[in-house]
């Protein structure tokens, strides 16, 4: 609840700050016109685009420019974090850390961080009334355009923080979504990625206290209609379009994920926390033209590319957009046909940076994820990345029975990975004898091509083959199944 809907007045609360931007006479006529207001009496006046700082929302919380950061140079940037009643500090501090690259990753600069510690968050300004000061403080010494929380805020928090700091007042969520915007290039990863901003908008939208001229007509709700009914009607509108068009692209990708569960390939999804080398490791793997970069969420549209292992047998290996701690739930909504790839794969290869400082809890984020869109209990093999950054890596592996430790950068511990791979695709085959005529080298083929072969002999008849397959194979090859 706002303080407007308590009563509460924000200027009485929060009283000036010596030298803050309210309690600083102007510095000419004009900023004093710019921050008079008839209308409500206080010194704020935020209808007018000018009068924010250069970091700061406008009418639509971001939307006007495209994205909740200005691109147009780097940011400053002061981050904030709270460890609350039931939290570790140090955990807190390593948030504010990944808030930090996060930062950075969305094009603007982290200049100075704040962190409190309280029971519980303020229901009005998240952080109590004297971190405020010292947030404000902070900003102006440092010139800051935005200030960034690493919790995610109410509406009215967002508001109300905005309206004393005099700059945009952020969200872990909104940098994030603010990442996906740049780094999504297909047209369905920029359709998702829209989705997920309007739905993020669309409770934060700021009406103007004028109504708009009388009069009804086509297309408004009566004489009077507000600005703020008139914006929400669009991007109400706009948000329905953009579902009908992912139910549609998720009816495809069903379609396709049918069709591959019919074809002979097993399919292996790479997953991970973001920045742990997941996209490194299909182009070692596979020679794919993916972007590789040392920062978070590089890639957000996912790859697939066939591969073949060292037993012959031939899988469709998928990378797939990289998870984080807390994770914004828009954005997992808005990528669940994309995410549900992980969920139809026959194995998920969980890709940890060794290097890290959290991968146990790395790890633990990836898997909520996974439980949240139905892939909890896909099987899992756990890759500790980048063997030649960390001797970590190794002593994780011994904790971890099972998993393997590699360098997707310079191919160290590959070798194990895919006799791993193939080790765990084969658990869920079954051994079959079969005996195909000479002249059928199409399905000799086949039989290679999807399973293990252990034997190969010349029946007389034919080729006598004992061999690993799948259910599916088997089915295929049902008629020459022979024995039990």
């Amino acid at each position: 609840m706002s303080m407007e809907e308590t009563g509460e007045n924000t200027t009485e609360m929060y009283a000036p700050v010596p030298g803050s931007w309210w309690d600083t006479a102007p510095r000419s006529s004009s900023a004093q016109d710019q921050l008079a207001d008839p209308d409500d009496g206080d010194d704020f006046d935020f209808d007018d685009d000018d009068v924010t700082h250069r970091g700061a929302f406008g009418d639509y919380g971001g939307e006007i420019r495209g994205g909740f950061l200005d691109r147009a140079f780097r940011e400053r940037i002061v981050v904030v974090g709270m460890a609350h009643s039931g939290r570790d500090p140090l955990a807190a501090e390593a948030s504010l850390d990944e808030l930090e690259l996060l930062v950075d990753t969305a094009g603007a600069d982290s200049v100075a961080r704040i962190m409190q510690r309280r029971d519980s968050p303020d229901r009005a300004t998240f952080v109590g009334k004297g971190k405020v000061e010292e947030i404000l403080n902070k900003a102006l010494e440092l010139d800051a355009d935005t200030v960034v929380f690493d919790d995610e805020l109410t509406p009215a928090q967002q508001f109300n923080l905005e309206k004393i700091l005099g700059r945009s007042a952020l969200d872990r969520t909104a940098v994030i979504l603010d990442i996906f915007a740049q780094h999504a290039t297909s047209s369905e990863g920029k359709t998702q990625v829209e989705l997920a901003q309007l739905r993020y908008n669309l409770p934060r939208l700021r009406g103007k206290k004028a109504f708009s001229q009388q009069g009804g007509g086509i297309g408004t709700r009566g004489p009077g209609e507000t600005q703020l009914e008139t914006d929400r009607r669009r991007l109400v509108r706009r948000i329905h379009k953009l579902e009908r068009d992912l139910r549609s692209i998720s009816d495809r990708r069903e379609n396709q994920r049918k069709a591959r569960h019919r074809s002979p390939y097993s399919v292996v999804s790479i997953v991970g926390y973001t920045n742990a080398g997941k996209s490194t490791l299909l182009k070692c793997l596979t020679s794919a033209e993916v972007k590789v970069a040392d920062q978070l969420f590089a890639t957000v549209d996912p790859t697939t590319r066939k591969f073949g292992l060292p037993g012959g047998e031939q899988i469709l290996l998928t990378d797939t957009v990289g998870f984080v701690k807390k994770l914004p739930h828009t954005l997992v909504e808005a990528f669940k046909s994309t995410l549900e790839v992980a969920a139809s794969a026959d194995l998920l290869v969980h890709v940890v940076d060794g290097a890290g400082v959290d991968p146990d809890g790395h790890i633990l984020a990836v898997r909520e994820v996974l439980q949240s869109i139905g892939a909890g209990e896909v099987e899992q093999l756990l890759v500790f990345n980048k063997l030649d950054a960390s001797p970590e890596v190794k002593r994780m592996v011994d904790l971890n029975p099972g998993s393997v430790g590699i360098s997707a950068k310079t191919g160290a511990g590959i070798d194990d990975l895919l006799i791993a791979i193939g080790d765990r695709l084969r658990a869920g085959s079954e051994l079959y004898e079969l005996v195909i005529p000479f002249a059928r080298g199409d399905l000799m083929a086949s039989v290679h091509r999807e399973g293990e072969v252990l034997a190969e002999s010349n029946d007389g008849n034919g080729m006598r083959f004992t061999a690993r397959l799948s259910s599916e194979s088997a089915a295929r090859l049902g008629e020459w199944v022979v024995g039990d």
